[in-house]
């Protein structure tokens, strides 16, 4: 005799919910406390079900959709251009797939372990994209435990063995503060991103250590969150400061936040160059649309994007596609930077 098939019914008796609350649990609908979401989840597990969603998910004999989460706030995300290139890249390759990206923004990387859980328990995806990676993240083992097929973007010693694809920040960043010391500038600041992330870890070494055999005047580094808003309080905070304590150029970890701060100098009646040179990370075309234009890292964002992609579906297919870098950022200078005033 056969065991009798376990139902959604079965599921929802045993975590003492309704049917209809299973189905929000594993289509990850609101409405739900965190606590009840896992209880189902933990039933499920339990009995060994999984819902039905559709037979060609559930054979892998094709992907229809995969996962990208990513921890910004809807409104930043919107106006950030890297992350908008870097989804028209994936777009690219899974149009050629006729495939559809399942795009969810989350407030934490835990809140992210339940999405993936979610998707992949759900067999609403064939495979994840896993992006802004921290020390010790707990993203890798809750998809080794999965079994579920993933691309991390990150260096290697952040993603646990994970597939990788990569940036060469501290290789970047080393030639952005060589030039800025070949232009003649002994006091060079950064604005970074968010501290936790592993790539601005990264680039902060980095600076520190190019400024170190450089032997800078003065080198100073201020975490933010990567929005316009904490650039340009940032900028202020650094220009307020009577020389010798003033940069004569900063580094930004990002577009917006350059563009943020060339409005922060003019405010304060300086003039770039001539007074502050300022360099962008992650050229974009805002930083062709300012005036002066923004010198800045440039690297192909879409050209990333799709790479990861194609990487992904090697992966999904078990291959072995291997870590590897894209090509590192490049320095492309414009009207907003120059030696400084003697």
């Amino acid at each position: 005799m056969t065991a009798p098939r376990v139902t959604i019914k079965d599921v929802a008796a045993r975590a003492g919910v309704s049917k209809g609350a299973v189905s929000l649990a594993f289509n990850h609908k609101p409405g739900l406390s965190e606590a009840t979401r896992e209880r189902i989840f933990r039933a499920a597990r339990d009995l060994g079900w999984a819902p039905n969603l559709t037979a060609r998910s559930l054979s892998r004999s094709r992907v229809d959709v995969v996962g990208l989460a990513i921890c910004r706030p809807a409104r930043m995300l919107g106006l950030e251009p890297f992350y908008m290139e870097f989804v028209s890249g994936v777009e690219s390759v899974l149009t050629e797939h006729s495939c559809s990206l399942l795009l969810r923004l989350v407030k934490s990387v835990e809140e992210e372990v339940g999405v993936q859980e979610a998707w992949w328990r759900g067999r609403q995806v064939g495979g994840s994209i896993l992006v802004d990676f921290r020390a010790d993240d707990p993203r890798v083992s809750a998809v080794r435990r999965l079994g579920m097929p993933v691309v991390a973007v990150g260096h290697p010693s952040l993603t646990g063995g994970l597939t990788s694809v990569w940036t060469d920040d501290a290789t970047a960043v080393t030639q952005a503060v060589r030039y800025l010391g070949a232009l003649g500038h002994r006091r060079i600041a950064r604005v970074g991103g968010a501290a936790a992330l592993g790539h601005t870890v990264t680039r902060t070494a980095a600076f520190d250590e190019a400024a170190r055999v450089l032997g800078l005047a003065g080198a100073w580094q201020v975490a933010t969150d990567y929005s316009g808003e904490a650039g340009a309080r940032a900028t202020r905070s650094l220009l307020t400061a009577a020389p010798p304590d003033r940069p004569t150029a900063i580094l930004y970890d990002n577009d917006i936040m350059a563009v943020a701060g060339l409005s922060v100098a003019a405010e304060m009646g300086l003039r770039v160059p001539a007074d502050v040179s300022l360099l962008a990370w992650d050229d974009s075309q805002l930083c062709r649309l300012t005036h002066p234009t923004l010198s800045a890292m440039s690297h192909d964002v879409h050209g990333f994007g799709a790479d990861v992609a194609r990487t992904l579906f090697a992966v999904i297919a078990g291959e072995d596609p291997g870590s590897h870098p894209v090509p590192t950022p490049v320095l492309t200078p414009r009207g907003s930077t120059a030696p400084p005033r003697m």
